[in-house]
Formats: C-alpha cells, structure tokens, sequence
C-alpha cells in the first residue's frame, strides 16, 4: 500500500474479507515466533528467564513463540540483544509491526508514523487514535462476523502503539472533527462513554491537538459524504484516506488529496470551535 502512495498519483484499494485477511500477517507473527523461540533454545535460556531479562512474564513469552501475540518494536530489539542475536530478530521488526493492523489498514498505519499533519473527520465511532482502551474494545467486540479474542487483543494492541503519534517530537498537527452522535453514541455504555469522553477532554487540551464537535442541528455540512482522513507527509505530499465495511481506499493523487483538505476545511468551519467543542463535551459528561 506504501509503495502505491509514493507514486503520488492515483487510487490504492485494500479490501479486508473478515478475518482471513489477516492471515498474511498472521503468518509473519508466528515464523517471528519460531525463530525467538529457536534462538532463545540455542542460548540455553528457559522462558522464564528470558522474560525476566527483557521485562515480561513466562507466559507472555510463550504468547510471542506460539504468535498469539505481537511484540513491539522495543521489545525486538532488546529481545535480540539479550539473545546475541546479531540482528537476526531486529530484521523482522517492520513486518511485524505491519502485521498488527488488519491488511486494509496497513498502509494508513505507516503514513501515520510519518505524518507532520493528520485532519480527522469521523461520523460513527471516535478516531481510534483518540480512543480509550475500553472503548477500543467494546467497539472491536461489535464486529460482526465476530473477532476471536486473539485478534481482538492483537488490534487493541495496535491501537494504543497508533497513539504514540501525541508523544512524537517534533508534534504533528492534529484535528479532529466528529458529529456529535459519536460523542453522544453509548458504545460500551455509560462508564465507556464517561472515560472516552474524560479522554477527549485531556486530549484536546494538548497544544498540537483540536477536537472539534458538528452540532446535529447544523442546518449546513460539507461532510454529508462520510468519514475522510487527511494525512500530509513529512516530506509534504498529501494523502487522503477513507475506510467502510472492512475495505479501504488511499488516495494518492496530489490533486484529489488537495480537495479533501480543502473539504475538511469546510467542516471545520461548520463545526463548533475548539473551546466550545470541549464545553460541550463537559456539559455530556454532566449528563451523564
């Protein structure tokens, strides 16, 4: 996906058929697991052991040999200093990462950790870059056909990793714009909605970030044709991106990013601003 946006003209499709679309990256993660699994044997080391050196339990250990679960990249690297491994784990450190994300995500996934600005406009659900763990999985737990426990934990996982973008420096520009059904919408219920909506007030207090709310009685928007991201490049080209049903589309064609980030702008001055998107929110949680 990556490779068609550095073309920088035209249109990359991803389609994710439930999830055996995983199945590519779920392979990755288990041949990873094998080879920790070979090279932790060969230096003699029992997985208790090993996992008190690199921070973790026996059985998270035994979760990332069998390829239950994905390490982060941190924990590769100490993973292959702690074994000796002279590289040999390090060098799966960007295949795996991919792997966390469901295929049709992928390409999103690695703009993000490059983007210099991320504009946001969202209809159902809250940005997952802006969700709370708990929120992340009441909504994950709603997919139908339903996810496994595995692949649940596995994109919770990603999701938090995604959120490093608000601890980058230097800090991206972030906006973010959602109707205000996403921020009424009880997904999960009552406590859920309290502590995402606690987070979006502690989050859109963040100089680099701006959270904004579009009124349901706006009588005007320029965002009728559903949810869009806007992601600029640290090497300035423009990405636009839009997700539905499991699939997904980026477009890299300079013209077409261009008028979604125009678009976007649009919105943003149909929604409430920034303060009084927050009073708002604080006023929900009142009702709450």
């Amino acid at each position: 996906m990556t490779e068609g946006a550095d073309e920088g003209a035209g249109t990359v499709v991803a389609d994710d058929a439930g999830q055996a679309a995983d199945t590519s990256g779920q392979a990755v993660v288990i041949a990873f697991g094998q080879t920790l699994k070979t090279l932790r044997v060969r230096a003699g080391l029992e997985r208790e052991e090993f996992g008190r050196r690199i921070g973790y339990s026996a059985s998270t250990v035994a979760s990332y040999e069998q390829g239950r679960r994905i390490p982060s990249p941190r924990t590769i690297e100490r993973a292959d200093e702690v074994l000796d491994a002279g590289g040999l784990l390090t060098v799966w450190k960007e295949q795996v990462e991919r792997a966390q994300y469901p295929v049709f995500f992928q390409g999103m996934a690695a703009l993000e950790k490059e983007a210099i600005e991320l504009l946001s406009y969202d209809t159902l659900v809250v940005k997952g870059l802006l969700q709370t763990e708990e929120y992340m999985r009441a909504v994950l737990a709603m997919r139908r056909p339903p996810l496994d426990q595995e692949t649940i934990e596995q994109r919770v996982a990603a999701r938090l990793a995604r959120q490093d973008i608000f601890d980058r420096h230097p800090a991206p520009l972030l906006s973010f714009v959602m109707d205000e059904s996403v921020v009424r919408r009880r997904l999960g219920g009552r406590n859920v909605l309290r502590g995402q909506l606690e987070h979006l007030l502690l989050v859109g207090r963040t100089r680099n970030v701006e959270i904004q709310v579009m009124p349901l009685d706006c009588e005007e928007s320029a965002g009728v044709d559903g949810a869009f991201t806007v992601v600029t490049r640290d090497d300035g080209k423009t990405f636009a991106y839009t997700e539905a049903q499991g699939s997904s589309t980026l477009q890299t064609d300079p013209q077409q990013a261009a008028l979604a980030a125009a678009r976007y702008g649009i919105i943003r001055s149909q929604a409430l601003t920034p303060r009084e998107s927050l009073e708002f929110v604080e006023r929900l949680l009142g009702e709450l």
